[in-house]
């Protein structure tokens, strides 16, 4: 194991910041995996954790047969916010931006540069493409912030990657994952060994999240140059496993295994393993999802639980005003798994309350939540 400690710029007088990387194994293929980018979102980082110490057994035992580079604690900046022991670790506290959106878009300059370059050979303009990137995100200027230089970072070592696993989670809620609809079919083993709730498909859900940073330039590359053989080198997806307080030894162990054997059917790791659960759970358009709002200020009350399906017109929760005794049932716009409930129980009118994945798009634009 090779561990590289990268100093973050821009840290305040008398203290310091680093974002660690852990490399495993050797070989041209590669998989990057981060945990917690959402600073507050801990079941990636127990995961990362239980990753580490596999693949480090792994390692001495000469089953690697390709890198695998592990980053814990994928944000620094955000473990190190608090205000009144409340943990604040999706937004960066001074500029308030959230910590997953705005990485920087690899397509349009990679274009400008190996445009005449690429030809019918695919081997070799991933190779291009990839040492490109590097090249793009090494000569733009310097970070501004340290956020930026984060962001950097993090997309530096993951833009050559083969596979690339983002560790997230939501607040209440079933396992569930974000991907491109064209990689969907890959992702199904990996779906099925976490038990997933439901993959949500869609190739820009209008962030410029990480996963999408990684993954969608390839698309955009092979649309700008259609005589050249350009394949999604990058599978990238964000992981959401279950909910915040999801940290138990047993959850993080299975979600440890779970990603192993995903990553030794893709020829990472040798050896015998389990094969993928045949039951997979649907793949939806992230288009068919519905965010259902409390209608006026109240104390919420769930009536369904994460990871349930529910028709068009289940009553999902109630809000109630204890002042008025005004109590409102809110209820599905939509039939499809309902992943997602959010942590808070006192609620107010534009801070949603539960996510409905459904099978028909209902909605259009920015897609994702900030």
């Amino acid at each position: 194991m090779q561990r590289i400690d990268h100093r973050l710029p821009w840290s305040h007088l008398g203290s310091e910041r680093s974002l660690s990387v852990f490399r495993f194994g050797a070989g041209p293929r590669k998989v990057y995996i981060q945990a917690s980018l959402h600073a507050d979102e801990l079941p990636g980082m127990r995961t990362a954790w239980e990753l580490k110490q596999r693949l480090g057994e792994l390692e001495r035992e000469g089953r690697l047969q390709g890198v695998i580079e592990l980053v814990p604690v994928a944000n620094p900046i955000g473990l190190d916010q608090h205000l009144q022991s409340a943990h604040m670790g999706r937004f960066e506290l001074g500029s308030g931006k959230n910590f997953n959106r705005a990485f920087v878009e690899l397509s349009a300059p990679v274009a400008a540069l190996v445009g005449e370059r690429l030809g019918d050979d695919a081997v070799a303009n991933i190779a291009l493409i990839r040492q490109t990137m590097g090249q793009v995100l090494d000569d733009l200027p310097a970070p501004a912030s340290q956020l930026e230089a984060l962001h950097r970072l993090l997309l530096r070592h993951a833009c050559d990657a083969d596979i690339t696993l983002d560790l997230h989670c939501d607040f209440e809620a079933a396992i569930h994952l974000y991907a491109l609809p064209q990689h969907w079919p890959q992702w199904q083993s990996l779906a099925a060994r976490l038990k997933a709730g439901v993959a949500l498909l869609c190739e820009d859900s209008g962030g410029s999240s990480f996963d999408e940073s990684c993954s969608s330039p390839w698309l955009r590359l092979a649309r700008a140059f259609p005589d050249a053989a350009i394949p999604p080198a990058n599978l990238a997806t964000t992981l959401e496993l279950g909910s915040m307080g999801d940290t138990r030894v047993e959850q993080a162990r299975a979600n440890c295994e779970a990603i192993l054997g995903f990553l030794a059917e893709q020829g990472f790791i040798g050896g015998d393993w389990p094969a993928a659960p045949q039951a997979c759970c649907e793949g939806m358009p992230f288009e068919g999802t519905q965010y259902l709002f409390a209608p006026h200020h109240g104390v919420v009350s769930f009536l369904r639980d994460a990871g349930e399906w529910v028709e068009q017109g289940d009553a999902l929760f109630e809000v109630v005003d204890p002042l008025s005794d005004r109590v409102t049932t809110v209820r599905a716009g939509t039939s499809g798994v309902l992943f997602a409930l959010d942590r808070g129980r006192y609620t107010q009118p534009g801070i949603w309350q539960a996510k409905v994945a459904g099978r028909e798009p209902i909605r259009a634009g920015k897609l994702i939540n900030d």
